[in-house]
């Protein structure tokens, strides 16, 4: 590292050090998926990638990315790749896009969420499950069934893993007692086996769809609050003991939460009782803000050190071409004063949009970076906007 380098980072560590810049905040999760899901389209990435096996095979599936992917796994992915696919794009004649900082935010998001939905059920099983769980004892499908239990003919909700997750928790004390009465062992269920009954109940049911199904992803600052104020945050805490539910967040879609608040229905309500906190009643549409909030806990994990990310500029190359603060002879812009750096999402548009500088030609290899050396060089790069403001 030569002596000129070591006195920037000298320099930029003091800044840091001064301006008291321990760790980058988490940012408000805003960035909205079904705008990302019309970025992905209009910016022509459907021309290489699939989303779960829907699309052509030139790059890879972006719906079967292996987990984790947080916001910064997912920005460090697209910079170490973003050479090959310049080259690739310049092959088949397709136009560079350019992407601003709220693009790349709605990108990233419809990104995170591919998997947080469920692929349909096997109808065919979920006739089979709905014998084999005892539902039939006391519901009806199509005129068949008992009717302890309200005919499921009558709303098309159940195509939601949300409608029937807030239905089955709502009801679930109900519906325990009802099955003791009649001595029907309670039925653990599976995500898949949830989405094979479902499957079932859409297509047998004959009833008309009544509004919107709730299948879209939920609001996480509306769900932090409704964690708060449904009193979940009583329990899940890092104190409690109780699972933290931004960690099982990871890899879990709907289905998945949709099995485990019935399966653990009766231990979290004994676990009330004994705290003396009612059963809340939740909608559709609150559970989907819940999901939405757990998710965002993931989503935004990690959030970077900027001492360790000045150290990074440097190892990584950053600074052999670009200055820093008033530096001369670079060939490259002064970090300090870029434009852009205001919002993680808006870094991460600058370096998909410099990534290409030289693609066309011989060019200086790009490092390539981790998910948290990445987190790392985004705090590093926030900070510099902050103290300069």
């Amino acid at each position: 590292m030569s002596r000129m380098v070591a006195m920037l980072i000298a320099c930029a560590l003091a800044g840091l050090l001064s301006a008291g810049a321990e760790a980058q905040p988490l940012f408000t999760p805003t960035q909205d998926p079904l705008a990302g899901a019309r970025v992905f389209g209009a910016k022509g990435c459907t021309r290489c990638h699939a989303v779960n096996g829907v699309g052509p095979s030139v790059g890879p599936d972006l719906g079967r990315i292996p987990r984790p992917r947080t916001f910064y796994d997912l920005a460090a992915a697209l910079w170490n790749h973003a050479r090959p696919m310049a080259d690739r794009m310049r092959q088949l004649g397709i136009a560079r896009p350019h992407l601003d900082g709220r693009e790349t935010g709605d990108l990233v998001a419809f990104l995170f969420t591919l998997d947080y939905f469920d692929p349909p059920g096997n109808a065919d099983t979920g006739r089979r499950l709905f014998t084999e769980k005892r539902c039939i004892a006391c519901h009806q499908v199509a005129g068949t069934g008992g009717v302890v239990g309200p005919s499921l003919d009558t709303s098309k909700s159940f195509e939601s893993p949300l409608d029937l997750a807030a239905a089955m928790w709502n009801h679930g004390p109900q519906m325990a007692d009802a099955m003791r009465a009649r001595n029907i062992p309670r039925p653990v269920f599976t995500a898949s086996e949830l989405r094979d009954i479902v499957a079932f109940v859409a297509v047998r049911s004959s009833a008309p769809s009544e509004g919107g199904r709730v299948v879209l992803p939920g609001r996480a600052e509306v769900g932090r609050q409704l964690f708060a104020d449904k009193r979940c945050v009583l329990c899940h805490d890092d104190r409690s003991g109780a699972p933290n539910l931004g960690e099982r967040a990871a890899n879990r879609s709907l289905g998945d939460f949709a099995a485990a608040m019935w399966n653990k229905a009766p231990a979290m309500a004994a676990a009330m009782k004994q705290r003396g906190i009612s059963v809340p009643q939740l909608s559709a549409t609150e559970v989907a803000d819940l999901v939405a909030y757990f998710y965002a806990a993931r989503y935004f994990a990690g959030s970077g050190n900027p001492t360790n990310g000045v150290r990074l500029a440097a190892s990584k190359g950053c600074l052999d071409c670009h200055g820093l603060r008033g530096e001369r002879g670079k060939r490259a812009s002064d970090l300090a004063k870029a434009r852009g750096t205001e919002t993680p999402a808006s870094i991460m548009a600058a370096l998909w949009n410099h990534s290409f500088i030289g693609s066309g030609g011989p060019a200086p290899p790009l490092s390539t970076v981790t998910g948290e050396e990445m987190a790392d060089l985004i705090a590093f790069l926030t900070s510099l906007r902050m103290r300069a403001q």
